[in-house]
């Protein structure tokens, strides 16, 4: 079964590269979407040479002293960011981790024993996490601004992982000699790129045929499907105009939270088939709008994407009690509101470095007739 499933993610890479059209003789998203099979066990038939493809928040070199790997922060908005330099000489065995998205990086991995210490996270998913977190073999460091430095310091961790949006206490971690390697992967606006940073995990634990065997099933399996979407408009199947509209968010607190349109999930959309709503919209991260003014454009929405934590189930019935007005959306009377349970799902930890399930998650809602098969893992039409 091993074979049989490289072969399979081979050929349909083969076959995209080649730009054939749908249906003469390749395995079709569906298809591959099914395949059960470890990734992991074919990591020795993948090259140990990492190469940087989607993320532009990573370069990579390998020099007569090391690997070097330049970090720098993606997000368009950050112009000044100075970038950091790693030179990589020989494998590590113990980190820290500061946030969920840090954590699922290891996860896809199966190299979840090489974390000695992490933040206190409320929602925290991994069995094998909860495990090591129980017996000691992950510590609890605490949070920014109140770091347990003594325990940081007697789990003698070789690197801790930071994050660009977190600013409180590492200044204190820097000081006991703690190499700190920022990870910024959510800043990448390209879906495949925010995954890619899984290659830098490979690096720095001395697993690049782990990183490069796991990224290459998820781009394949990205790219297959996309190409599929795609296929829809290009052999006649539905025009441009023709595609499903899209709106995001909702009212929270003082404002309608949006998706930019520049960022990760507004490229999401498009990959699935959908024209989104704000896609005149220059933000590449979240933004808030007046209520009046998101509603007005999501009234006629074909679909709505939102997300919360929830204790329970999440209905159509649980968002007209938020509010009434939600009940003239188009979306809402067609029953075209695609959620995400932050609560019932490891979306912090594993969304970022599974693009491929949150593409197949949009194409079921849609255009269900290319994923006949396929359950979908965190976004779903609620009922």
């Amino acid at each position: 079964m091993r074979k049989k499933s490289f072969i399979i993610i081979a050929a349909a890479t083969l076959l995209l590269s080649c730009g054939k059209p749908h249906g003469q003789g390749r395995a079709t998203a569906d298809d591959l979407y099914q395949q059960h099979d470890s990734v992991l066990a074919t990591a020795s038939d993948y090259s140990d040479t990492i190469e940087i493809k989607y993320a532009r928040g990573l370069s990579v070199s390998y020099e007569a002293d090391g690997i070097h790997v330049v970090i720098t922060n993606p997000d368009p908005a950050a112009r000044h960011s100075r970038p950091d330099t790693l030179v990589i000489t020989e494998p590590a065995r113990r980190f820290i981790c500061t946030t969920a998205l840090q954590l699922g990086n290891f996860e896809v991995l199966g190299l979840e024993d090489r974390i000695v210490g992490m933040n206190t996270l409320r929602h925290l998913f991994s069995p094998r996490m909860r495990e090591q977190m129980e017996t000691g073999q992950t510590v609890k460091i605490g949070k920014e601004g109140v770091f347990d430095v003594e325990t940081i310091i007697a789990s003698h961790p070789d690197y801790i992982f930071v994050s660009a949006s977190k600013h409180g206490g590492f200044d204190v971690l820097r000081d006991c000699g703690i190499p700190l390697v920022p990870h910024h992967g959510y800043k990448e606006t390209d879906p495949l790129g925010q995954a890619e940073w899984i290659k830098l995990i490979g690096l720095l634990t001395g697993e690049p045929r782990r990183a490069n065997a796991v990224f290459a099933d998820i781009e394949s399996k990205y790219l297959t499907l996309r190409e599929e979407v795609a296929q829809l408009s290009s052999l006649g199947e539905r025009s441009v105009d023709g595609l499903p509209t899209v709106a995001s968010g909702r009212q929270l607190r003082d404002g309608w939270y949006i998706v930019g349109g520049r960022s990760y999930m507004a490229q999401l959309f498009r990959d699935a088939g959908a024209r989104y709503i704000m896609a005149d919209n220059e933000d590449s991260g979240g933004t808030t709008l007046e209520f009046e003014a998101a509603y007005a454009r999501s009234l006629d929405a074909d679909f709505w994407q939102t997300d919360g934590s929830y204790a329970g189930d999440f209905t159509m019935e649980t968002l007209a009690a938020e509010d009434t007005r939600y009940t003239a959306m188009k979306a809402y009377r067609n029953r075209h509101v695609i959620f995400c349970n932050l609560s019932q799902t490891p979306y912090r930890e594993l969304a970022g470095v599974q693009p491929h399930l949150l593409l197949a998650d949009f194409v079921k809602a849609f255009h269900p007739e290319l994923l006949p098969h396929y359950t979908p893992h965190y976004y779903k039409l609620l009922k």
